[in-house]
């Protein structure tokens, strides 16, 4: 039976400001009304498989795990990375679980933040692989390329199979003239980054070509302690290990001394990585003037071009092939032929300590969400949604006070042991140092307003003394 491993674990920041640190591509709806993510799991309903595995950083593990309840996939607990360390020690980490009930266990392993445009090809291949991996060989996943994209993998295709071709070698993303030449080669395809394989024969081969992240992976999983919806691995034997991709740790060598390793078979599923603003726009529909809209968008004389508007009205004129993506916090105007450059962009960020390049101004917790909507020299103001039947943490604040002001729902709000509920249009105030609790006890979203005051009103500033969600 296959088991799917789906990995979480990207930051996608080629798509900032859409796509940031603390909430990466994969958790977003950008070519449907579920997330990359969920598109993903949903794909696993044409299939007959056991609980799916699934691999995320620690930061992102309340998203991952709303996201994937939503799904209503089978799954096992959420396994966490503390650290990402690329694909092949999380394939491993997968392998070793999938390992505890099944000595059998055949992987399905998928990025979560990738598009499939035809699901039926993308079953096929699938049950084409099943036999191939069932062999003990290691399946990779090829897309016939369009264009000399210089931004994927390349797989050469080797001898022709029953099912596929022997994979002859993997490169790594090549210049633009390599690229135009493998292309008109008619001898390479794209690596998708799917792979099917025997967890076993996977660990067997890492092992075998890269031992240290065997060593460290194994050590990891020895110590894991399930906690909540996740497994938790050990982090310090996990942050041992070496960080790479399997194609550097494994098919690479592999497929240097064994021509007959690795098999790939051919997807014609119109896949896309979704990596960077024009791949988003190519999949996205669009108007007589071939331009993709999102949001309030007025554009005039505006042709070939992705508009995308969070909260504000958008107006254009007179543009070709250009990206404007406006978010509550951002702006971004570019050549949609250079988005590339938009990691420049996010160098800059990480330079100069910005906010912006980690998280957006809407900011979701495992209890609902907080948009920082207003703020200045000693006073900040947020907009705060509580989930039903959710609480915030017991808390108390050193360097600040907060007013709370209920905009509809109803609070029950706990101060140094005195509990009182709060409905709409009515407020408390929390001095500081208070001991306090905020939680949802009814069937509705809690809106309300926050004003923070004081000298300090970092998220630091959190002492927590109780937390449902196990957060320190």
């Amino acid at each position: 039976m296959i088991v799917p491993v789906v990995i979480a674990g990207g930051s996608g920041t080629r798509l900032w400001p859409l796509s940031r640190t603390h909430y990466p591509k994969q958790f977003l709806p950008l070519t449907g009304e579920q997330s990359l993510l969920q598109q993903t799991l949903l794909r696993l309903k044409g299939l007959e498989h056991d609980p799916a595995i699934i691999i995320c950083n620690e930061a992102h593990r309340f998203l991952t795990a709303e996201q994937v309840r939503l799904s209503e996939i089978p799954h096992f607990p959420i396994i966490l990375e503390p650290e990402g360390r690329n694909t092949a020690p999380a394939i491993a980490l997968a392998a070793f679980k999938a390992l505890e009930t099944n000595p059998d266990a055949t992987l399905l392993v998928m990025p979560a933040d990738h598009d499939i445009g035809e699901l039926e090809p993308f079953l096929n291949a699938i049950t084409l692989a099943t036999e191939s991996a069932g062999e003990g060989k290691l399946v990779t996943f090829g897309i016939e390329p369009t264009s000399a994209h210089t931004g994927y993998g390349y797989i050469q295709k080797g001898q022709p199979l029953e099912r596929g071709f022997t994979a002859k070698q993997f490169v790594e993303k090549p210049d633009e003239l390599t690229a135009k030449g493998y292309v008109e080669s008619d001898q390479f395809v794209w690596n998708s980054g799917i792979f099917m394989f025997k967890a076993q024969v996977y660990l067997d081969t890492l092992k075998r070509f890269n031992h240290n992240i065997f060593e460290a992976c194994f050590n990891a999983m020895q110590k894991q302690q399930d906690d909540l919806d996740f497994t938790r691995v050990d982090a310090s034997a996990f942050l041992a290990c070496p960080s790479d991709s399997i194609d550097y740790a494994i098919m690479e060598p592999l497929t240097a001394q064994q021509n007959d390793a690795v098999v790939m078979i051919p997807m014609a599923a119109k896949w896309s990585d979704v990596g960077s603003f024009d791949a988003l726009w190519q999949l996205l529909d669009k108007d007589d003037e071939q331009n993709a809209i999102g949001g309030d968008v007025i554009a005039i004389d505006t042709q070939g071009s992705l508009l995308l508007s969070e909260n504000k009205l958008l107006a254009t004129v007179g543009v070709k092939d250009v990206v404007v993506v406006q978010t509550k916090d951002a702006v971004l105007i570019a050549d949609k032929n250079n988005t590339q450059a938009i990691k420049q962009v996010v160098a800059q960020l990480e330079q100069k300590s910005r906010v912006e390049m980690h998280q957006h101004r809407e900011v979701y917790r495992p209890w609902g969400k907080f948009d920082a909507i207003d703020e200045g020299e000693r006073f900040l103001v947020k907009r705060i949604t509580v989930n039903p039947g959710a609480r915030l943490s017991m808390q108390m604040h050193h360097h600040r006070a907060e007013h709370w002001v209920v905009v509809s729902g109803t609070a029950k709000v706990k101060i140094d042991n005195k509990v009182q509920y709060v409905t709409e249009n009515q407020s408390v105030y929390i001095p500081i140092t208070a001991v306090h609790s905020l939680e949802n006890p009814g069937k509705t979203a809690l809106e309300l307003i926050e004003v923070q005051s004081g000298s300090y009103l970092d998220e630091s500033d959190i002492i927590r003394f109780e937390d449902d969600y196990g957060r320190e």
